[in-house]
């Protein structure tokens, strides 16, 4: 699937320097940066659900006993 990224100037020329140093085109440092970006979300949703089953353990029983 195709897309067109509309960047400013500024942006541009960050992810031209990002992708230069890594030795990388652009595009393969927007799938990369993409991929890592979704990773992250997932472990911190993974981690927030953890902690909300860890701290309200007990509400959540008595619930789950109705």
């Amino acid at each position: 699937m195709a897309m067109t990224l509309r960047l400013t100037d500024e942006q541009t020329a960050a992810l031209r320097a990002t992708a230069d140093r890594e030795g990388r085109s652009m595009h393969e440092t927007v799938v990369r940066a993409i991929a890592e970006y979704v990773a992250k979300r997932g472990e911190k949703r993974d981690a927030l659900i953890k902690r909300i089953l860890e701290e309200d353990r007990e509400a959540l029983d008595r619930l789950g006993s109705v």
